[in-house]
């Protein structure tokens, strides 16, 4: 018997990390989202984490085809989706299975019994069943029988078959976990008439049930209360929830925009990097042109004919893709020309582990081509700051002639945060090398002294006409040239022009301390995880241990090594095996590069990197 309950006011909390798990095809990614965007639109800062299986439909209730959406909300600054769980929501055997070590000892878990059936729990290899075992002792475990409820709140609503029932079930857990959290439901029912407007049974459906499981949970005596996390303190300014892919693309739109040139996108379908495709297609009315080539080389290749056309041109890709463009992006380096190409790195090496994030392709951007072939590497660090970098990485290219890559990886690409919406008057101003008049004696590869960038002459202007190909070039004339010397002065002044990149990069900076007993290194997507570590080390009482992200590879900024000397000990800390570290062993001999690596498809943890830093300070 369920008894109605006094209302009582939401406890109040700082931060909350929710995860909601189960098949594939169970809505997960969804629910997260709307949970996220819901928590956003009240005002706490948020961190999201997509985890899902690479195929399409993995086994139902198998171990490794569980889907999950990890989301961490606060009203204080929030880094990272965070380590261990408050509430985890499993909607099978599986997915209780594989997630249960995160779940913090006494914090609740909502499962769905109708799921827990002899034959999923064969599937989870569960020997007896957890609910009855007593293996849960240690946690707050609400049992609710979602399937069989949903159904209860749909058997009015015409038009629905039994699949369609049942997959309405994630929303009866989101309208439980919305009135634990004191979230408002109107966000996603306006989601449900916009996305399903000429469905109006599905819009209906989906409504019932997500007040359904709000209602459900109001009578539950096993949640004593609801809480709520306040809005958190950010500048002022209109904020939205972004994803990374999301503002990779939007960063390009804005240097588009900005260079007053046309948007060029040649690309292949790859995960975790086509939704930037996706985003890209939706926005024809601002001049973007996007092609989606039959392969990954016919991408770039489309990519350096739009360059030399006179356009921003971009292609994006991850880690097999790159291999694949290695030798157009030798053209383009070696015809000069800008170029960015995106890399959305995931784990490998092959096909890998295409829905999991790697930071393993570095040296493969830095080395992989054939013959002395440098470009300008750099890499994003949050979901939002992918607007800034893509924003760089456009502005680079354009004023120094030469093709940029741009690393993210598949937990930024797919994570979201808050993103503070820029005017055109916060961002830097992108001056292209376009050649618009003919000059005596003009030649197309007369260079800017300061930066090297050669001219831009695009085709069809009259008497700027020049030859193009990827055969080494007269150092003036631009024409073929086997003369060994000139071959050996290009080679240098190729390597020059991005060395001097430094002179218009910003100095590394450290957080948290600017000398002392512990210098942690991270580039690129670990620097959610790095910061919070350090941030809450440094509150536990060790005051000496400093940060610094890096997020230009090459050239590395100027003032590197003075930062290097002002600490006892380094320690770089990557996902992959070490391929950082090397390159700073590489540029600086003198110096004991320390490793903490992860390869295993995940972001750091808190309290892994927190114990080994300790382990060396101590």
């Amino acid at each position: 018997m369920i008894t109605a309950k006094t209302k009582q006011q939401p406890e109040v909390l700082e931060a909350v990390i929710i995860r909601f798990v189960g098949d594939s095809g169970d809505g997960m990614q969804l629910t997260g989202t709307q949970f996220s965007d819901t928590s956003a639109m009240f005002g706490n800062d948020i961190a999201t984490f997509p985890n899902y299986p690479s195929e399409i439909r993995a086994p139902q209730g198998s171990l490794y085809g569980v889907s999950g959406f990890q989301v961490h909300i606060g009203s204080v600054e929030v880094s990272t989706p965070g380590d261990n769980l408050d509430l985890l929501v499993a909607m099978n055997p599986a997915g209780l299975k594989t997630n249960l070590h995160a779940v913090k000892p006494g914090h609740t878990i909502i499962v769905d019994t109708d799921s827990f059936t002899k034959k999923n729990l064969e599937k989870a290899q569960y020997e007896t069943n957890p609910l009855e075992d007593g293996s849960l002792e240690n946690y707050r475990v609400i049992e609710v029988a979602m399937t069989s409820l949903t159904k209860e709140a749909l058997k009015s609503v015409e038009g629905l078959d039994n699949k369609s029932i049942t997959r309405s079930k994630n929303m009866f857990a989101l309208g439980m976990v919305y009135w634990m959290y004191d979230r408002s439901r109107e966000h996603t029912i306006d989601f449900f008439n916009k996305k399903f407007k000429t469905k109006p049974h599905i819009i209906e459906a989906n409504t019932k049930v997500l007040n359904a499981g709000f209602y459900f949970a109001e009578t539950l005596e096993l949640i004593p209360n609801a809480y709520t996390i306040s809005p958190a303190k950010m500048r002022p300014g209109t904020y939205r929830i972004i994803m990374g892919n999301t503002a990779t693309a939007w960063g390009f739109l804005a240097a588009a925009e900005n260079s007053g040139l046309e948007l060029f996108l040649g690309s292949y379908p790859i995960t975790p990097a086509t939704d930037i495709l996706h985003e890209l297609v939706k926005h024809k009315h601002f001049g973007v042109k996007a092609f989606q080539a039959e392969d990954e080389i016919a991408g770039i290749t489309s990519a350096v004919g739009a360059a030399f056309a006179g356009d921003l041109a971009i292609t994006t890709t991850s880690g097999p893709g790159l291999a694949l463009k290695g030798e157009a992006l030798g053209l383009a380096m070696m015809i000069e020309l800008p170029l960015v190409v995106v890399n959305v790195q995931r784990g490998g090496p092959s096909t890998g582990l295409p829905t999991k994030t790697e930071q393993s392709d570095l040296l493969q951007a830095l080395y992989g081509r054939n013959g002395e072939s440098p470009v300008i590497v750099i890499a994003a660090s949050t979901p939002a700051n992918c607007f800034d970098y893509s924003y760089e990485a456009a502005k680079l290219a354009l004023e120094h002639m030469t093709p940029v890559i741009l690393l993210t990886d598949g937990y930024i690409a797919n994570g979201s945060a808050p993103w503070k919406i820029k005017s055109a008057k916060e961002m830097s101003t992108i001056k292209t090398n376009i050649v618009n008049e003919v000059k005596d004696n003009w030649n197309p590869y007369d260079r800017d002294e300061n930066t090297l960038a050669r001219n831009w002459a695009i085709p069809g202007t009259a008497g700027l006409e020049h030859r193009v190909g990827g055969l080494e070039k007269d150092k003036v004339t631009g024409n073929v040239s086997y003369v060994p010397e000139n071959h050996e002065y290009m080679t240098h002044i190729r390597a020059e022009k991005v060395k001097r990149v430094q002179n218009y990069i910003p100095d590394i900076k450290t957080e948290f301390a600017e000398t002392g007993d512990l210098l942690v290194i991270g580039w690129g997507g670990t620097y959610g995880s790095l910061h919070s570590a350090v941030k809450q080390i440094n509150e536990e009482g060790y005051k000496n241990i400093g940060l610094a992200h890096f997020n230009y590879i090459n050239p590395l900024p100027k003032n590197t090594e003075e930062i290097l000397t002002k600490f006892k000990k380094i320690i770089v800390c990557e996902l992959n095996s070490g391929q950082f570290s090397k390159v700073l062993n590489i540029n600086f001999n003198g110096f004991e590069f320390k490793q903490f690596n992860k390869v295993q498809g995940l972001p750091f943890g808190n309290t892994e990197l927190i114990q080994k830093f300790k382990q060396l300070v101590d």
